[in-house]
This record gives structure tokens, sequence and C-alpha cells, in this order.
């Protein structure tokens, strides 16, 4: 059988991984060995390279991903039916650092970008209407769609309100990350004007919630509260939105260094394909945007689960070693103060995709950040402040990760899908394909076709493609939810709603 047609991705691995789909009866070469599958084995799927008793650990990337629940036969289609998950609590950790193993040359690259006047760069140059509530939420969306027919979006690139229900009626660490998102949101570079919109008698109080954004541009950021309007608070509202569009469609592109480009790692909808090919990618441009002096953000830490001391170990001190594991562990307690095991992923999609414990899923998300170290920590709602590669604390559910990564100042979030979706956060949301088959079933939610490496094509080749492809999108090109209109913020919860 031609070796295209499957793939042992680690030498230590007790699995290879179907490439194409596989009939019983049929035989693969691996090392050597006679292969006979034992039963039909979808594509994206794992056929079992020697026997297993129960509770042999099976190993893939060369790691353990699960144990299998019985005796398994060689030639065996091992899924979530006879393989289990290794993961319970929290765990110990001993620092093993590791040294920086990058060699990737400063191609002194750049794209044009909204240069602000704290310095920041944004991808675009919007007009954000930010309820500081979700009770103004249908005031902020007729405003926008008012200011849209009047301004026919001459001289900016959209016009949005960012929808939430929250901003009242929750409770300490919940009603933190609310104010902490929202202020992330008004002070991002890919807005050229904000309006802050407020009811006015909310938890989250209009001048204390303006407090929160620092020393921020005021000819740009300006807050309305509504229940001190007499009379009509659309005419008001549209005022302000007049004013900060004059300034904001006077923004130009300028050419700005590859070091000012921010871009979020974030994986949803995975198949078996995922940590062979749009991963690997993703991690391929990661390490070349570090190199440049640019920075990665990887998030989702329950879907670091099975994989986290890789990402330990390349924290590049003992202080940022510490914090993951603070970070690692705090999420696994959150689990468990629920009463919810930390293994109890992955979803429907990925299991009929080829990924069958958390183990095996978190050992291809992770593969998003590449080799680089691990320049600095955030909590849930933090923004960067450190080049290179980041770890951001989020949960693994695709708009709020997605929502947190652009919310700590990524101006682009890249995400790779192998069975596709089509939302987008609150900036350019790329979707790449693991697979040829989704790229083409479904190019319009697809920006770029990861697949392609199954056929052959060698990675440099595909990751300078790609390299190409995100610089086009942060310099103007519309991402396909962008083209589809398809944008939206979603806010971690995790305590009571009053």
């Amino acid at each position: 059988m031609n070796q295209a047609s499957f793939l042992k991705i680690n030498p230590a691995d007790s699995v290879v991984v179907c490439l194409r789909p596989f009939s019983k009866g049929e035989t693969i070469e691996v090392d050597g060995a006679q292969v006979t599958l034992l039963q039909d084995t979808p594509a994206g799927h794992k056929v079992l390279i020697k026997d297993a008793p129960e509770g042999t650990d099976i190993l893939k990337y060369g790691y353990p991903i699960g144990h299998a629940i019985k005796d398994l036969k060689q030639g065996e289609w091992v899924n979530e039916n006879n393989l289990k998950t290794n993961l319970a609590g929290t765990l110990e950790y001993t620092y093993k650092p590791v040294a920086d193993s990058l060699d990737i040359q400063n191609e002194n690259r750049t794209w044009k970008g909204y240069v602000r006047k704290n310095g920041e760069v944004g991808t675009r140059n919007e007009l954000w209407i930010v309820p500081t509530v979700g009770c103004v939420n249908g005031i902020g969306e007729k405003l926008a769609q008012k200011m849209i027919a009047e301004t026919n979006l001459e001289g900016i690139d959209a016009i949005h309100c960012w929808h939430h229900n929250y901003g009242c009626s929750q409770l300490s660490g919940d009603h933190e990350n609310t104010r902490k998102v929202l202020r992330d949101i008004c002070l991002h570079p890919n807005a050229g004007g904000v309006l802050v919109l407020s009811l006015g008698c909310e938890n989250n109080q209009p001048d204390d919630f303006m407090k929160m954004l620092g020393d921020y541009d005021q000819s740009r950021i300006k807050l309305l509260v509504t229940q001190k309007v007499e009379g009509n608070e659309l005419e008001e509202g549209m005022k302000i939105l007049r004013e900060l569009y004059a300034q904001a469609k006077e923004d130009k592109r300028e050419e700005v260094s590859v070091s000012k480009l921010r871009v979020g790692l974030k994986c949803g909808g995975s198949d078996g394909f995922s940590g062979i090919t749009a991963n690997p990618l993703v991690g391929e441009l990661s390490d070349w945007l570090v190199a440049q002096g640019g920075t990665s953000i990887l998030t989702e830490v329950p879907e670091m689960f099975g994989a986290e001391t890789i990402l330990m170990n390349r924290c590049k001190t003992p202080e940022l070693f510490e914090q993951t594991v603070s970070m690692v562990n705090n999420f696994k307690e959150y689990f468990l103060s629920h009463g919810e095991p930390v293994g109890e992923n992955p979803s429907p999609g990925n299991k009929a995709g080829g990924i069958s414990t958390l183990e095996d899923k978190a050992l291809g998300c992770t593969q998003k950040c590449g080799k680089a170290l691990v320049s600095g920590v955030l909590e849930y709602g933090d923004r960067l402040q450190e080049n290179g590669l980041n770890l951001l604390s989020a949960p693994g559910n695709d708009l709020v990760a997605s929502t947190a990564l652009a919310a700590a100042g990524c101006q682009i979030v890249t995400f790779t899908t192998g069975r596709g979706t089509p939302f987008g956060t609150f900036v350019p949301t790329m979707k790449i394909s693991t697979n040829n088959v989704l790229a083409e079933r479904k190019a319009n939610w697809i920006d770029f076709n990861a697949g392609q490496l199954l056929l052959g094509k060698d990675m440099l080749t595909v990751r300078n493609a790609f390299i190409d492809k995100v610089l086009a999108v942060a310099s103007g090109e519309k991402a396909r939810n962008e083209e589809n209109e398809y944008s939206e913020i979603s806010i971690f919860k995790n305590g009571v709603t009053l």
C-alpha cells in the first residue's frame, strides 16, 4: 500500500493515522511489518499497529493519548469506544526547561496598518459601539444600522455594535471579567472610534468603567449615558458617532513592521488531520512571527490538558513556569468545583473526525504554537505586555476563546478547523481547513487550505503562502467571516446570575 495513504507521526507511536478511508481486510506495511485492518476505518482515524493488552497506553505524537479499555489487536480501529483518557485531577509539575530551537531568519517584512496615537497598530479601521450593559444592546444596534445607512461605510471598514448579555446581575469575578473584556475592546487598535453606550443604573457604572480605560484617547472614545439624555437618545448617539466617524475616515494605512502584528491561535471543529496539517502550519506561522519580533497567543487551557508539560518546559523563566502551572491547575479546579471531570472532551464532531480523547486533541492542539519559548502568561481579560509567544487563560469554547484572544490585543485570529465553522469574533477570524474536502465543500467559510499538505506539497512552500495570506488580511483583504458579516463577542461566565 502507498505510504501516502497513512501516517505514523512519531517513531514511538503505537497507531497510524489513515489519510483516506480504509476497508476491512486491507493491508498496510508499517516499519517493515504487515498490518491487516480489522474494521472499516474512516480517514483521519487511528489504526493500532501492535497488540495492546487492556490498560496499555496508546501513543500518538510520541505521547500517551489514553489507555486501552480492553485487549486490542493489531489492525484495530482505535476510537472513543476502546480508548479512555488518563486525565484526572490536578498535578504537581517539575520544571525541565528546553533550549530555544528556533533558527528562522528575520526577513524585515512589513504590512499596512492603522497606526494609533499610542503606537499600537490596527488591521482594521472600524467604528464600534460598546454597551456597558446588555440592556442597551437594542439602542446600540439601531445606532449601528443608522450610521451604516448614513455613511455607506465610506472611508472606514465597518461599523459594529458588540452585543453581550452582561454588565449587571453579576458578582465578583464574573463582573470584573466583563469589565476587563469590554475595556480591552474599547482600547483595541482595530477601532478608529468607540462609542461607550451606557444605561446608567447598571452594576458596570459608566464613570468607573471609563476610569478603567486609563490614559485613553478621549477624542476617539466617547461615553453616552442614555438615562441622562433628555429626549431621544438615538439623536444624541448619532451626534457622537458622526464626530467619531469624521476623524476615523481620515485615517490611512501605512507600512509597519511585522513585529507590530499580534495573531491569536485557535482551533475548533477539529478532526484527525488537525494535528497533521493545519495546526502544524499555524505553528510554523507562529514561530516565524516570533522570529520577526511579533506576537502569537495560544489559549484554550482545557485543550492543553495532556500536553501541558510540553508548554511548561518551554517557559523562558521559572516564574513563567509557575504561572503556567497555576493556569492549568486552576482550570482543572474549575472543572472539579462544578463536579465535572477534567477529561470530558472532545466533542461529538471531534470524535467523528478521528479525535478520541482530550490528550489526543491536546497534543494536536498545542502544535499551533510551534516550538518558540513562552514569553508571557496572561490571565483572562489581561492585555498583552510581552512580544513573543504568550499563553492565555480561557476555555476551549470557540466564541469565548476567540473573543479573549482579540481582547488580549490580537488584531487577527487564525482558526484551524476540520469540520468547518462560519463564525468570527471582533477581529478578522481566518479559517484554515485541515483537509481538502472541507476546503472545497465550504469555500465560503475557509480562508486557507492546509489540506494541500496531504497532497504532497512541502511545508515550507505552504507556510510561505500562508504567511502571505495572513499579511494580506492584516493589510485589508477581507477574511471570509468579514465577507459573510459574521462577527460577534462572547464573555466567559463562571458564577451565579442575580
